[in-house]
């Protein structure tokens, strides 16, 4: 997740001054090869020192930015963008107090609203794009489009024309050189990487079923009234949504998409694919009320790949239930744990670490082989295969939406945006309360799959 639930609000002096009151959202489907980079951020040396710009100044992204500050070499905190002000100030206060002498954010390099990010992009070698997801694709487009070397958080978009503007810039990201970390962190984790060598190579033979889960509890909210407190007055419905962001698909994606994207992109690692289909089940059954948005408490969705083996998926937030965040396979010469490093079977074995030099930090890790990417130029760019895992999230929460089986192509391929048209605070939310402060939600056999 990519916010802090800790995090203040501080009432804007005026909403014009706080935030610039009108703001558009990029169209989908430009050709960014038709678009001229302002600047390259390429040809690094090992002695170089990279600035980075922080998109997005939530928990998440305060945690990436520590990160990428933490890798070997040179590196400065040089640029900072987001929507609220304190949320900017209290990430960079947090920063500075861990790298005093990597963070130099003067005034002017201090961005804030929905076009902030275009500004901060502009004054980096390196962008990390933390923003809630829904704002993934324009703002990883623009990067691109500017030329620079990119981490942007997991998943990479909501909806499928998302996707589809994603894997057009890493498809330009590529013609350029950039080098693209995406934040499945799990491709950096020791017993991960040690646990699929072993699966790729055979140990418990052709993979034929899998199982995969995120069961837990409900995460942060933010309740209307605690904010409007806050602020001393009615929040816009634009503010609302992006202060209590979790709740609505159109910037996080439902749960599905936000978090289970991590044991959906396990799965398709150990299968080297996607699935070409699915369908599912879910609905809200006990996380109900006016702070809970649209989005689903629980999903349930089968999905099938090219070979005919199948995935069972679950995730869900209700609390008082069987928890696990677990992802698990079958073969025909035995089976796999994965997610505890662990073969069942002829070929038993189990990861240890080393205890006298044990794994660093996934988290850590993505970002130290990030920057020894863009130091050494090697080739190093995981968009497209973030955007395939998201995209496998994505079409599970169309199927448990609608009811209705969802081949990968159609999910592709699907003209259902989320994306509000314009970006401001007093723009028009694609979805609102009822007259009870309820907000409509997905009904399976009536709502559209595509």
């Amino acid at each position: 997740m990519n916010e802090n639930p800790a995090s203040p609000v501080v009432t804007p002096v005026t909403r014009r001054n706080f935030l610039k009151s009108t703001s558009t959202a990029v169209a989908g489907g430009a050709l960014l090869g038709a678009l001229s980079a302002e600047r390259f951020a390429l040809g690094a040396s090992p002695g170089d020192t990279l600035k980075i710009a922080l998109i997005g100044c939530g928990g998440r992204g305060s945690g990436a930015a520590n990160q990428a500050l933490s890798t070997q070499g040179g590196t400065k905190l040089i640029a900072m963008a987001d929507v609220f002000k304190d949320q900017l100030e209290g990430s960079l206060r947090n920063l500075k107090e861990k790298h005093t002498e990597k963070v130099e954010v003067p005034q002017e390099n201090k961005f804030i609203g929905f076009d902030a990010y275009k500004q901060a992009i502009a004054l980096a070698d390196v962008v990390i794009l933390a923003t809630p997801p829904g704002f993934r694709p324009m703002m990883f487009e623009e990067a691109v489009r500017q030329g620079k070397h990119i981490f942007m958080e997991k998943p990479v978009a909501v909806d499928g024309p998302g996707i589809r503007r994603v894997l057009e810039a890493a498809a330009e990201s590529k013609r350029k050189g950039l080098k693209v970390g995406v934040g499945l962190q799990r491709h950096h984790q020791t017993g991960y990487l040690e646990t699929l060598k072993r699966l790729h190579d055979g140990e418990i033979g052709d993979i034929v079923a899998m199982r995969a889960y995120w069961n837990g509890s409900t995460p942060w909210v933010k309740p209307r009234k605690s904010l409007e407190q806050k602020f001393g007055r009615p929040l816009t419905e634009m503010e609302y949504q992006m202060q209590n962001w979790y709740y609505f698909t159109w910037i996080c994606g439902d749960h599905i998409v936000e978090q289970h994207i991590h044991n959906l992109d396990v799965i398709n690692w150990v299968k080297n694919g996607h699935p070409v289909r699915c369908h599912g089940m879910g609905g809200c059954e006990v996380r109900k009320g006016q702070d809970y948005g649209e989005i689903f408490d629980h999903h349930a969705v089968e999905y099938e790949y090219a070979d005919g083996s199948r995935l069972g998926s679950q995730c869900r937030h209700i609390l008082n239930c069987w928890n696990d965040v677990s992802e698990h396979v079958v073969g025909t010469k035995g089976s796999c744990d994965v997610s505890r490093h662990m073969i069942l079977g002829p070929n038993a074995w189990r990861f240890r670490a080393d205890k006298a030099n044990p794994p660093k930090d996934p988290y850590q890790q993505e970002h130290d082989d990030l920057f020894d990417a863009i130091r050494n130029d090697k080739p190093y760019n995981e968009a497209e295969y973030g955007a395939h895992s998201s995209l496998t999230a994505i079409m599970g929460r169309m199927a448990t939406y609608s009811g209705k089986i969802v081949e990968w192509d159609a999910a592709l391929n699907s003209t259902l945006e989320t994306m509000p048209k314009n970006l401001a605070w007093d723009a028009p939310t694609l979805v609102n309360p009822g007259a009870d402060g309820m907000y409509p939600r997905a009904v399976p056999g009536k709502t559209a799959s595509l």
